[in-house]
């Protein structure tokens, strides 16, 4: 992230002897990007953080794609994947969606506690659909609930602890980069500017780092192999519990941020998706569709007009309201559309006409934009709604 903080206990220089209580050292730590030329944050151990006790394989969840072909668009119903979350944990139990060699999207209902999880791969983004739980990390704590968005930087040592009685649900976005805010929301050095949608006030970080006293504990770690699509699993069982940090201080660090904290930009006329954008990666944009005022052009037709993406392939996930310009198509929560590049798409029939004089929409939509075509994966094959190529004829 951006700004600094500084949590727990450290010493007043970087790289110099901080002993504990007993007088030995504790184990100073580097996480940082971009191979010491990004962001960094440094972390203090009770113990050393590279024992390992036993290394064993990890048979990750089918992460099989299959291209979409016939190039059609698409819609996948993740209200018809198991809903009851027993036995279901948020790392083992995703159901790959979509990928390609930038991100892959999955979806999880999930009522058990997940084992600890790292993934080498990239950042996450963790949209909470619905439910709550505790990610607890080698950083502090983190609350969330529904509407939040999770970002937990790569490498970061993490469990996600459903907390409520309904399990949690989890739109889960993987990439094999870093995510962070648009460049055009921030200074040179940073910093929200005065036009970015949100801003540092809106960012929830962690609670203190604690010490966990416990031995031998397992770590699942998702990591570049030769597996499925070029990603392997392995878990580490570290000799003592990886939550053993006393203190840490840096720019890198996980936090969450709530969709309702987001400002919507409008326009006298219909406003282009760049305009909802909330985060940035390698070949990956996203933006979000909140509840807002709408285009007051005495003119205007507040639905979007129909777009080729000729550059990028678009997925929208519908998370609650009702999205004005697919009424009609048989979407609603927890819907899911493809709109592959080099097919036009817009309104369903009849949108048009009904938006007009429409002075709000309440509507919640996580949107992903890549710039390589999406493959499809085993959990979005199982819930697809074959009428969905059809639903714009008009005959």
């Amino acid at each position: 992230m951006a700004f600094y903080r500084s949590a727990g206990n450290v010493p007043h220089k970087r790289h110099v002897q901080h002993r504990n209580p007993e007088g030995g050292l504790y184990y100073e730590e580097l996480m940082g990007e971009e191979g010491f030329s990004s962001d960094s944050s440094l972390l203090y151990h009770r113990y050393i953080p590279a024992a390992i006790r036993e290394v064993r394989e990890w048979a990750l969840p089918d992460q099989t794609l299959r291209p979409n072909n016939p190039m059609l668009p698409r819609h996948f119903k993740t209200q018809d994947l198991p809903a009851s979350g027993a036995g279901i944990d948020a790392v083992n139990g995703r159901r790959l969606l979509l990928g390609n060699g930038d991100v892959r999207i999955s979806y999880v209902v999930a009522g058990e506690t997940s084992p600890y999880y790292r993934n080498a791969i990239g950042d996450e983004c963790l949209y909470i659909h619905g439910g709550t739980a505790r990610v607890e990390t080698v950083f502090g704590d983190l609350d969330v609930w529904e509407g939040d968005y999770v970002i937990v930087p790569r490498a970061t040592t993490h469990r996600i602890v459903p907390t409520g009685e309904a399990p949690v649900r989890i739109y889960a976005i993987e990439v094999n980069s870093h995510i962070t805010p648009p460049k055009r929301y921030l200074s040179r050095f940073g910093q929200f500017l005065e036009h970015s949608p949100y801003c540092e006030r809106d960012l929830r970080t962690p609670t203190d780092p604690y010490v966990v006293a416990e031995l031998d504990v397992p770590v699942y770690i998702k990591h570049r192999g030769p597996g499925e699509g070029g990603i392997s699993g392995t878990v580490h069982v570290q000799n003592h519990h990886p939550f053993d940090v006393v203190g840490w201080d840096g720019c890198l660090w996980p936090y969450a941020f709530n969709i309702s904290d987001y400002e919507p930009l409008t326009g006298r006329v219909h406003q282009p998706p760049p305009t909802h954008q909330v985060f940035e990666a390698h070949n990956v944009i996203f933006c979000n569709f909140v509840p807002r005022k709408v285009d007051y052009h005495p003119l205007a037709i507040p639905v979007p007009y129909y777009h080729s993406n000729v550059d990028s392939d678009e997925v929208m996930f519908y998370a609650a309201g009702n999205y004005e310009a697919r009424r009609g198509s048989g979407i609603e929560a927890g819907s899911i559309s493809l709109h592959p590049m080099g097919h036009a798409h817009g309104p369903q029939p009849g949108a048009y006409e009904r938006s007009i004089g429409i002075e709000s929409f309440d509507e919640t939509a996580v949107m992903v934009d890549t710039f390589a075509p999406l493959l499809l994966g085993e959990g979005a094959v199982a819930v697809e709604d074959a009428k969905y190529t059809s639903s714009w004829n008009e005959d």
